[in-house]
């Protein structure tokens, strides 16, 4: 990748045109040319954009675009295929797995029950225990221990 940053840089001075006029002319920024220029791929995210940059680059300069691409394609190709095939497989494993997640049909006969945090289940326990305390502590007070009117009423029925 190097030997086509360097054609690109040796084409651009040709024309004697600047690192910023380029980007400006091609809607990049500076530090993107210089990277395309220097060689540095793994400051870009996407390959594809990076191959789009380097297409605009190349016609921009007035380079064989075409020439330029196949360049890339093959030295793009040899450090991919330096890649271990376990790691190919695990990347593809993994993508599998998150596109039949994707697919996957949800209904409401059909949601796996998600086992329930023992957090809630302790604090709805809790509250339910409170309110039947209270509720017997209400039942208590009402009919065991009456008012005191209560109690005048039945003292003076009494007497």
């Amino acid at each position: 990748m190097k030997e086509i940053g360097e054609k690109l840089k040796a084409a651009r001075e040709e024309h004697g045109v600047s690192i910023e006029e380029a980007a400006s002319d091609l809607n990049l920024r500076a530090q993107q040319i210089e990277n395309i220029e220097k060689g540095n791929l793994k400051v870009f995210k996407d390959v594809f954009y990076l191959k789009s940059f380097i297409r605009g680059y190349a016609k921009y300069l007035g380079l064989d675009e075409e020439k330029i691409m196949d360049e890339f394609n093959e030295y793009f190709f040899e450090e991919t295929s330096k890649i271990p095939i376990a790691e190919i497989e695990k990347a593809s494993k993994k993508k599998e797995k998150e596109k039949a997640n994707e697919n996957k049909v949800v209904s409401p006969y059909t949601i796996e029950d998600k086992p329930r945090s023992k957090f809630v289940v302790i604090i709805v326990t809790l509250i339910i225990l409170l309110l039947i305390f209270l509720i017997g502590y209400i039942v208590v007070t009402q009919y065991i221990n009456p008012s005191e009117e209560e109690e005048r009423t039945v003292t003076y029925l009494g007497n």
